[in-house]
């Protein structure tokens, strides 16, 4: 014997609420629509930069000329100079990003809402933060070689001004982000505005800051390279030498170089960051 399933209407939410299940017909077309001026977007910007197959199936085979010419890695007689500009390079990371954190620090207290609660103070000092990393490293190089003129100075100082734009906003979104039970307990004991920024933000937001800053040596020691090239000195700079003279056997020596040297500065420095916040690292 069958038995046949009697559904009340009142039981279905597609009955009872039809106009939330029946989209509109703009709706509908909305998505397709999207989707289709995405498409010709692309293919426009495809056109305006001049894509051709012809020439990337050219630019590969020109490519695969060139890997074969930087096999093997050969240093030649340069390697002493080679990595006296790596030191280079990597004390230009290090000095620009220490000054940056050390500048960006203070800066960083008056952009933090819960540090400075009025608005006129506080809104331009983000603004000038905004500023600041809105413009390249690779541009701030350019100037600074121009102001001070060609060699590592310049790099520190490019790198130094560049992250202190991105340090002073992340800064000061770790201290808005501080939990705010530490300064409300110092305020109520009787402490100051410096006692409530020293011992109840403070403590909280160094392993952060700690943190980040070991992340921007990693990340600006790629970045000295490329600003190298320029002129400011660094490993960048015998790498344009060596790419300018089509020396490739040296040029992937170079580029090597710069692989070894980032991954041991990530994993000491991931190390390090997880030994400031308590967690171990994955291997």
């Amino acid at each position: 014997m069958t038995k046949t399933l009697v559904v009340d209407p009142k039981g279905d939410p597609r009955a009872r609420y039809p106009e939330l299940f029946q989209r509109s017909l703009t709706a509908r077309l909305l998505v397709p629509a999207l989707a289709a001026a995405m498409v010709a977007l692309f293919i426009y910007g495809l056109a305006v930069l001049d894509f051709s197959p012809a020439r990337m199936l050219g630019g590969l085979h020109q490519l695969g000329w060139i890997v074969m010419m930087m096999v093997p890695p050969d240093p030649g007689s340069s390697l002493p100079t080679y990595l006296v500009a790596l030191g280079e390079t990597l004390s230009i990371a290090v000095l620009g990003t220490v000054v940056a954190a050390i500048v960006a620090f203070p800066v960083s207290l008056l952009a933090a809402r819960n540090v400075i609660p009025s608005t006129l103070f506080r809104f331009p000092v983000r603004r000038f933060l905004d500023s600041i990393r809105g413009v390249d490293t690779l541009i701030w190089a350019l100037v600074w070689i121009n102001v001070v003129g060609l060699g590592p100075f310049a790099g520190v100082l490019a790198i130094a001004v560049s992250n202190f734009g991105i340090l002073g906003k992340l800064f000061s979104e770790a201290i808005e982000a501080a939990d705010h039970k530490q300064v409300e307990g110092i305020r109520a004991s009787g402490g100051s505005k410096l006692h409530e920024i020293r011992f109840g933000l403070m403590p909280q937001v160094l392993p952060v800051i700690a943190s980040q800053v070991l992340y921007f040596i990693e990340s600006n020691t790629r970045d000295a390279t490329i600003i190298g090239i320029v002129g400011a000195g660094g490993i960048g700079l015998q790498l344009a030498e060596q790419i300018r003279v089509l020396e490739w056997q040296k040029v992937s020596f170079l580029i090597l170089m710069v692989l070894i040297a980032v991954a041991l500065i990530d994993f000491v420095s991931g190390r390090l960051r997880f030994a400031i916040i308590g967690r171990r690292p994955a291997v």
